[in-house]
């Protein structure tokens, strides 16, 4: 389950530091997340750092982009084999 930031962001810029898979990044209205780096800190973590650290609580899981734990850690593999490949 990837997550996605809603139009409920103030653009504190805290979240985006915190993700160890760089999937965070400013849109162009509001902070957003690439489903495809997003792991939900699995690999990393016990839970999403960046809903952790968000201040209002407007990160949450993208409805169309649903995975399980298992998959979000065989994701975190592929991104880990995929930064070591450099």
């Amino acid at each position: 389950m990837a997550l996605l930031i809603n139009d409920e962001c103030i653009n504190c810029d805290v979240c985006e530091p915190e993700c160890p898979n760089d999937a965070i990044y400013q849109g162009e209205e509001i902070y957003e997340i690439d489903w495809r780096l997003c792991t939900q800190c699995v690999g990393h973590f016990d839970e999403p750092q960046c809903q952790v650290v968000c201040p209002v609580e407007c990160i949450v899981v993208n409805p169309d982009h649903r995975e399980n734990h298992d998959e979000l850690y065989l994701k975190y593999h592929s991104l880990m084999a995929g930064s070591n490949a450099d």
